[in-house]
This record gives C-alpha cells, sequence and structure tokens, in this order.
C-alpha cells in the first residue's frame, strides 16, 4: 500500500497512533518507494568489481536456454 490516505485509515482501524509514524507517512507525499534497501545482489556487486561486462559471467550456477531449472 502506498497511499498516504488509506495508510492512516489502516492505521487508526488497527488502534495505532499515525501521529507516532509521522515520518514515515511522510514518505508517502513525498513518492518514495514503499519498500527499502539498494537491490544490489551478490552476482551485481561482484560483476561491478570484477569488471564483468555481464551478469552471467560473475555467477557461479547461471541459468540458460539449456538450463532453466534450479
Amino acid at each position: 500500500m502506498h497511499e498516504y490516505n488509506a495508510q492512516v485509515e489502516k492505521m487508526v482501524k488497527l488502534g495505532m497512533n499515525p501521529e507516532e509514524f509521522a515520518t514515515y507517512l511522510m514518505l508517502h507525499k513525498y513518492g518514495a518507494p514503499p519498500h527499502g534497501g539498494l537491490g544490489l545482489g551478490l552476482e551485481r556487486l561482484t560483476m561491478h568489481l570484477l569488471g564483468a561486462k555481464n551478469v552471467r559471467e560473475a555467477t557461479m550456477f547461471p541459468r540458460d536456454i539449456n538450463r532453466v531449472s534450479p
């Protein structure tokens, strides 16, 4: 959920005080993503550290057309 008013209504319904979550709710007004994190996986980090052009070069077990199941 990423709508400010809907989030406030949900908090009130659950018996929470929205004023205690003012900073969190402010992020909804500015359009920040509802989830945190950078999204940089180990393979992508390794790819950048090695200077590889493709993430498959840094992945130990890459999936390809002949290997599509884990």
